[in-house]
């Protein structure tokens, strides 16, 4: 039995002379295999990311306005395109309505504007206390005080009084509209761009400035992300940039967008903000919130 086992060892691996050395052999190719596979991996780019839309749950009005944009590195100065991501096209494909921009940017303007231009009515200009002259007897008009508004020096009737707020609120849906509108129109005017987040390597300045000349950003950029709380190289690298301003997704207005020549988003705030707007675009108790109004609303 042992002779007949060594021929048929010897027939099937005539080279080897031990079937545990055959064994080695296949393990020590195995893991040369793998090693190699894992350096190709690692020496081989990664593949481009593609962030395709979902339609499922907010359909759009026309499919065929869908647009794209690239997303952008942030780790280098070198652009360098990472990926893709789809956009909807009723928060970035909707037509620009001059008039509602205009509109928000008004309310914008004046909702924090308050004027201090004050004038004094009668009762409180210095002097004026006794009677100029009798009631009667002098053939004289009748006063009662020099300091009435018919005297020169005297209160002024109907004056400003500060403080004035020019307060009031934009309907909601055309605060809505507004933030389309203008998202819309960035993108359109390539002054839109996305980023994978805002993980930079440096907290140097020049770093920001190398980064906006190299990639064309303009002379001010907003940089958008969904949190509140920014990593601490870019909060550094911005600080002492003018012209350079974060923002959360929370924030963003349309007058900001307009102040600032670029936009920059990132990927998580693209999400958040299709995810807000279409929500609002799409609520079921969408007339109630075309009531008037009121302080106390929530």
């Amino acid at each position: 039995m042992l002779n007949f086992l060594n021929k048929t060892r010897q027939l099937l691996y005539p080279n080897v002379r031990n079937l545990s050395h055959t064994l080695t052999a296949c393990q020590s190719n195995v893991t040369a295999e793998s090693t190699t596979a894992a350096t190709n991996n690692a020496a081989s780019p990664k593949p481009a990311l593609i962030l395709p839309q979902n339609y499922a749950e907010y359909a759009p009005v026309n499919r065929n306005t869908a647009r794209q944009a690239w997303i952008e590195n942030v780790d280098a100065v070198a652009e360098r395109k990472v990926g893709l991501m789809e956009l909807h096209p009723d928060v970035f494909a909707a037509q620009p309505r001059v008039d509602i921009i205009q509109e928000n940017i008004e309310w914008q303007r004046k909702y924090r504007y308050v004027s201090m231009a004050h004038t004094k009515t009668r009762a409180e200009v210095r002097g004026g206390g006794r009677k100029p002259w009798p009631q009667k007897g002098m053939g004289r008009a009748r006063h009662g005080s020099i300091r009435s508004p018919l005297f020169k020096g005297g209160g002024v009737v109907h004056g400003p009084r500060s403080p004035t707020s020019h307060f009031y609120m934009l309907p909601f849906y055309k605060r809505v509209l507004g933030l389309t509108s203008t998202l819309s129109v960035k993108l359109a005017q390539d002054d839109l761009h996305i980023i994978e987040n805002v993980e930079i390597p440096t907290r140097d300045a020049q770093f920001i400035k190398d980064l906006i000349q190299e990639r064309n950003w303009g002379p001010s950029v907003l940089i958008i992300d969904k949190q509140d709380i920014f990593p601490e190289n870019i909060c550094y690298a911005t600080d002492t940039l003018g012209y350079v301003n974060l923002m959360p997704a929370f924030g963003l207005n349309v007058y900001s967008m307009l102040k600032h020549d670029t936009l920059v988003l990132t990927v998580d705030a693209v999400k958040h903000l299709e995810e807000r707007l279409l929500f609002q675009l799409h609520r079921n108790d969408a007339s109630s919130k075309g009531a008037k109004f009121k302080l106390d609303q929530v």
